[in-house]
């Protein structure tokens, strides 16, 4: 199998995870940019900055150039923090399935 046959398998295993997980997914990106907005709305933070905070604290990059000052607020940002780990935890090991089907078709033939 060429590097371009494994990267084509690979992308195609790896649609076919997201699609059975999708709504899992669909469902974390939701609730964090919901979240988000509430937030925003607490701490008076225009909407594509709520969103903005969202994903950022999600993904675990955490600027620092929103911080939420209410105890609600921070609450909700573990929240967020929390599904944000799932959301990528999920990605990853759907990923790292895929790379594993690609291997052992290449291995058996």
């Amino acid at each position: 199998m060429t590097p371009g046959d494994m990267r084509r398998e690979f992308f195609r295993e790896l649609w076919a995870g997201l699609r059975v997980v999708w709504p899992i997914l669909s469902g974390l990106l939701i609730f964090m940019g919901a979240v988000g907005i509430v937030i925003g709305l607490q701490e008076h933070w225009s909407p594509p900055d709520a969103i903005y905070f969202a994903f950022v604290t999600g993904l675990t990059i955490g600027y620092g150039d929103l911080v939420p000052t209410h105890a609600l607020s921070r609450i909700l940002a573990i929240l967020i923090g929390l599904s944000g780990v799932l959301l990528v935890g999920l990605v990853v090991a759907i990923g790292v399935r895929a790379l594993g089907r690609v291997e052992r078709s290449n291995r058996d033939g």
